[in-house]
């Protein structure tokens, strides 16, 4: 061949390689990018999971109407201690009184944070209480509400008339359907959130008044939003956060409650007098004057989330709480008839009923407690973070993990309660017939974190459970069919609407 024809020959060669070579490259990297995204990001050490999928996670993963099922379906494949990925975040669910424990009690303060980048932060803005991360304002404030809720009469006799005083008001409506059926839900709702009303502004509400009923509207609405489907794609994927999709809807009702709230601490800066406060919001100014110009983390600007973090806490979970238990009682009417009577033999011909007398009323005691385990109320806690490299069970968890604690795997683990799978009161009642609280009983959660409102729940639920079983007999539909129990899954767990008959009895 002449030296041209080789030439030509060898360039040829070259450029058929080079045309095979660059899309084998671009298929190698390719391969190599996917064995990246679908390798388990997990570090060192880390609870094991279910495969991880790129983008998304394990989102899939908690994809049925009621995620309770598939955490209990993941615990039982990997154990008390598993993670999860919410896209490209990673996440811890806690399991089971030993382990729940050992993070929550133990290890308080490695496991007390709150996450700062999720879909619940951003509607509410975090400066509240409840979603506060673990800090000198978040311990302020804490210490600051209870000493105020304590002030007001959290387990007093002056708590007690309040509660009494809006107790008078469901036993009218309940006199006015005697012999007749009627919708329970909006009823408890209005009367939890009257409670609390009165210790937060001083000020107790009709039924019909507009202010109550947009607060519990968007209380309810958001309960329900906030652990759906739509806000575990925000969570997981930032880009969806900018698109019109449902979870629009709780900024526009947090907008609206924080309006109402304004509006009323507003006319209390009007109207206080400087130390002599009527209520919780008054007690806030006063410390704010005594606080003066120092370094503080209190603020006017904080005080409406503030409020409305209590508001919330001391309404939604109370209501839910009592319309499970009506729910269960219905069915269940020996339950009812053994409270009667232990209920008329313990207070006898007095008028009112007193929070002192529940340690003379082991049974209702029990009941009260088991319709509060079966409720679970707020199955998934608050969603906890840790604040320091730490371990668990063995494994390590990074600072700044997301933790989820499920607390419903307590409220019926296994060998914890005596009928851990139905409802049944001797759950809390000894060889005796004395009443006892298990360890596992923990439907407020507990160690640094436990609910502020702990006190005042179980005031109101004993007041006002004795005292309606004490006037009326509650009797389930003969039209109404089957008894649903199972819940409608949301931030707290609700029962699904229902109808109860009222007797009076004589």
């Amino acid at each position: 061949l002449s030296s041209a024809g080789l030439f030509k020959e060898a360039t040829a060669a070259l450029h058929f390689q080079s045309t095979m070579v660059t899309p084998l490259v671009l298929i190698c990297l390719g391969i190599l990018i996917l064995v990246l995204l679908l390798k388990s990001p997990r570090p060192k050490n880390f609870p094991p999971g279910p495969q991880v999928l790129p983008l998304l996670g394990n989102i899939l993963e908690l994809a049925s109407e009621n995620p309770l099922q598939d955490f209990e379906r993941l615990r039982k494949t990997y154990g008390n201690i598993y993670s999860l990925y919410l896209g490209r975040k990673p996440a811890v669910v806690i399991s089971g009184l030993k382990t729940i424990k050992e993070a929550l009690v133990t290890k308080g303060s490695d496991f007390s944070g709150r996450p700062q980048d999720m879909f619940i932060n951003d509607a509410i803005k975090t400066n509240g209480i409840v979603l506060q991360d673990y800090d000198n304002a978040w311990k302020d404030h804490r210490r600051f509400a209870l000493m105020t809720l304590r002030n007001f009469g959290m387990g007093k006799t002056s708590m007690e008339d309040r509660i009494n005083g809006e107790i008078e008001y469901i036993v009218n409506t309940l006199e006015k359907s005697n012999g007749k059926t009627l919708s329970p839900h909006l009823m408890f709702h209005n009367a939890a959130s009257n409670i609390i009303c009165q210790v937060l502004f001083g000020t107790r509400y009709e039924y019909d008044d507009h202010f109550i009923r947009e607060m519990i509207r968007c209380f309810t609405e958001n309960a329900k939003i906030s652990n759906g489907p739509w806000v575990m794609l925000y969570d997981s994927i930032p880009l969806v956060r900018y698109l019109p999709l449902p979870f629009r809807k709780a900024f526009k009702n947090v907008e609206t409650i924080e309006n109402l709230v304004e509006g009323v601490i507003a006319e209390h800066k009007k109207t206080r007098i400087s130390g002599d406060p009527r209520d919780f919001v008054d007690c806030y100014f006063d410390e704010l004057n005594k606080r003066g110009m120092d370094k503080t983390s209190f603020s006017e600007d904080r005080l409406p989330r503030y409020a409305l973090d209590l508001h919330f806490a001391g309404t939604d979970t109370t209501s839910n709480t009592l319309l499970t238990g009506f729910l269960y009682l219905m069915n269940h009417p020996h339950v009812q008839e053994r409270c009667h009577q232990e209920i008329v033999k313990v207070l006898d011909d007095n008028e009112l009923v007193t929070y002192e007398a529940r340690s003379q009323m082991p049974y209702m005691q029990a009941v009260i407690h088991e319709v509060q385990r079966v409720a679970n109320t707020v199955p998934l806690s608050v969603f906890h973070c840790t604040t320091n490299d730490t371990e668990l069970m063995g494994y390590s968890i990074p600072k700044g993990t997301l933790i989820i604690p499920h607390l419903a795997s307590v409220l019926n683990e296994e060998g914890q309660w005596k009928f851990p799978n139905e409802f049944n009161p001797e759950n809390f009642l000894n060889d005796k017939g004395e009443f006892v609280k298990p360890e596992a009983f923990m439907p407020f959660s507990t160690g640094p974190r436990v609910c502020l409102g702990e006190g005042l729940a179980r005031m109101e639920l004993f007041l006002i459970m004795v005292t309606l079983l004490r006037k009326f007999r509650f009797i389930w539909p003969e039209d109404a069919g089957e008894p649903d129990y199972t819940p409608l899954f949301g931030a707290t767990l609700t029962p699904k609407p229902y109808r109860m008959k009222i007797q009076l009895r004589k």
